[in-house]
């Protein structure tokens, strides 16, 4: 006890003597504040401090640079670019501003304008229409006035305002519902709902502040030392008497600025004196003072490191400068830093941009198929050599699907064309090859097998309304061509928002109630590559899908073929049931909404020609 109580009295007089844990401890001082800037010094950072706007503009461009790729049909993706690019809305662009201005002053919004619409009302996504998404307007978090914050957990607005207040140049004001802004927070502020005193969030300089100052400071003090680099020194006998007159004061400013010519002519100084040195000297004495620049340069480095930690972003991007240091060329912090913008995209920006996106889906297609959507470009782009080892192994990935299964592939040679095509396209591998598979259509299809073939021949009617060959009497006639590439076309359709799809897709090429003697009719004599009486109709083309008659919705198509081949029947005595013949493909059995449908481009692929006896069913 006695050892413990003399070791504790010991430990206690060493703090005592050094101030620890008392008033004269040097850190008893230090606490944290905080003293918020204003929107006047910021915007003057901005405008005025090369280092404060980078650090505001870098991690916006970044996050807004290679923007996204959508992942749908071709047709699809082109009509939501379309709106995407369009130069009121220009969504990369304002996004990219909304960024900023939120990192600058704590927060920013984007008004979605909407054709037409009331816009102090709720916005409901399942009532826009192609077209009703008209323009996008970014406004600062000191151009909109706010409501309370809504606090009801069961609202789906739970934490935003409850209104937004836009004051025109004209002084009216436009009450905005807050489902119609996409809000932008900078720096989010997190506290409790019952000590929230701001919906904003805080500028990322404010922060960084201390760092950015010490940084633009150190710069500063050390350009102030570079005109006093080297500084000569020229001790005068009398120079206090002889300065106390102005003649005298003359005399010397004279004497040695014809000194100070003379060393720059002739790199020589003339001074009184008899040339010795030491304490006997008499005369002017002369010498030379430099300032050491040898550890400012790290001094200046180490501030700004520390500028970079405070803003989150590596000095390779923030500086241009790669970190220092055996076999570092600053590649992996730069990944390391794409990995974190990367993780920004999917957590803040794009729950941000899902109201709008909702929006500029359905105002590209007119509705929201739910297989539409985005991914994130990459930011970390290869170089030539990385390229080609990428173009490398797909291919070689792409062989081994093929011949994975043998007799078989592992993959339908179709599916896996276009996804290879795709794959290429996106990856830049081969320049030009989208327009050449648009022109030429080179992706790999599948030839029907020859149970399709044979399936696609064989008449869908009981047995005993087939007639025998030998049999010519006339009789009613009704004749079709089944679609081979049926499976194709059903899956454009699903992607259109159709589900109740026809179970056997046909074109019809006569329905006649007059009997004919379908010997006349003949036959198309049209056959394909593989010998077979197939027809396939090229992509492209006029294509539309529309309500026809009493069907729900047929895709219409132009085909010359099959228009002559009609008339021909007609010829041989046949009474087609319709006013007029139009190709078309019928897809659904009920009504859809047809406004936002994109018509199917691809190959039509039909079969032989089938006659059967009209049924009435």
């Amino acid at each position: 006890m006695m050892l413990a109580d003399s070791l504790r009295s010991f430990v206690v007089g060493m703090a005592g003597a050094v101030g620890l844990g008392t008033t004269q401890d040097k850190s008893a001082g230090i606490g944290f504040g905080f003293d918020q800037i204003s929107i006047g010094e910021l915007e003057a950072m901005y405008r005025a401090d090369w280092l404060s706007r980078k650090i505001v503009d870098i991690i916006p461009n970044d996050m807004t640079r290679e923007w996204r790729d959508w992942q749908a049909e071709k047709p699809q993706i082109e009509a939501i670019e379309a709106v995407e690019k369009a130069p009121l809305i220009d969504v990369a662009r304002k996004v990219n501003r909304a960024l900023r201005k939120a990192r600058l002053r704590g927060g920013a919004a984007i008004f979605i304008g909407i054709r037409g619409a009331d816009h102090a009302e709720p916005l409901d996504p399942a009532r826009i229409k192609a077209g009703d998404l008209e323009y996008l307007h970014v406004l600062g978090r000191d151009e909109v006035t706010i409501g309370q914050q809504i606090r009801d957990v069961t609202s789906p607005l739970h934490g935003e305002p409850e209104w937004y207040e836009v004051q025109g140049t004209n002084g009216a004001v436009s009450r905005v519902h807050p489902s119609r802004m996409v809000r932008f927070v900078g720096m989010e502020v997190l506290q409790d709902a019952g000590r929230q005193t701001e919906q904003w969030g805080d500028s990322v300089l404010q922060v960084a502040y201390s760092a950015i100052k010490n940084a633009t400071s150190a710069q500063g003090h050390i350009a102030a030392l570079i005109p006093e680099l080297k500084t000569d020194i020229i001790y005068v006998p009398g120079l206090s008497k002889a300065v106390a007159t102005d003649a005298g004061e003359k005399a010397i400013t004279k004497r040695f600025t014809y000194a100070t010519q003379m060393r720059s002519m002739f790199s020589t100084l003339l001074l009184e004196g008899n040339g010795s040195s030491g304490d006997n000297a008499q005369g002017e004495k002369w010498e030379q003072k430099q300032i050491s620049f040898a550890q400012m340069p790290e001094l200046i480095r180490q501030y700004l490191q520390v500028a970079c930690g405070a803003a989150d972003i590596p000095s390779i991007r923030l500086l241009g400068e790669a970190p220092s240091g055996l076999g570092s060329n600053g590649e992996s912090a730069l990944i390391t830093y794409y990995d974190n913008v990367g993780a920004r995209q999917r957590t803040e920006l794009a729950p941000q941009l899902h109201r709008l996106d909702e929006v500029i889906i359905r105002s590209a297609l007119g509705s929201r198929p739910k297989d539409v959507y985005f991914e994130w470009s990459p930011l970390w782009t290869l170089n030539e050599k990385e390229r080609a080892e990428v173009f490398s192994k797909t291919a070689e990935a792409a062989r081994k699907i093929i011949g994975g299964g043998q007799d078989k592939p592992l993959i339908a040679l179709e599916p896996l064309s276009k996804a290879l095509a795709n794959r290429l396209v996106e990856d830049g591998a081969l320049p030009g090859l989208d327009a050449a598979i648009d022109e030429y259509g080179g992706t790999i299809e599948e030839e029907p097998s020859e149970e399709e073939i044979t399936a696609a021949s064989t008449p869908a009617v009981p047995a005993q309304m087939q007639t025998p060959a030998n049999d010519a009497a006339p009789r009613t006639l009704y004749v079709r061509r089944d679609v081979v590439n049926a499976a194709e076309i059903t899956a454009w359709a699903k992607s259109q928002g159709m589900t109740d799809i026809v179970d056997d897709l046909h074109v019809t090429l006569i329905y006649s109630r007059a009997p004919v003697d379908w010997i006349k009719a003949g036959n198309a004599n049209e056959y394909g590559s593989d010998g077979k009486d197939t027809l396939t109709i090229a992509e492209g083309g006029p294509r539309a899908v529309e309500p026809l008659g009493n069907m729900a919705a047929v895709l219409l198509f132009a085909s010359s073929q099959l228009s002559w081949r009609h008339q021909d029947i007609i010829h041989a005595g046949a009474e087609h049931g319709f006013p007029d013949y139009q190709p078309h493909v019928s897809l659904t059995k009920t009504p859809v909404d047809l406004s936002g449908v994109l018509p199917y481009r691809g190959k039509i692929m039909l079969g032989p020609e089938i006659f059967e006896e009209l049924r009435e069913d």
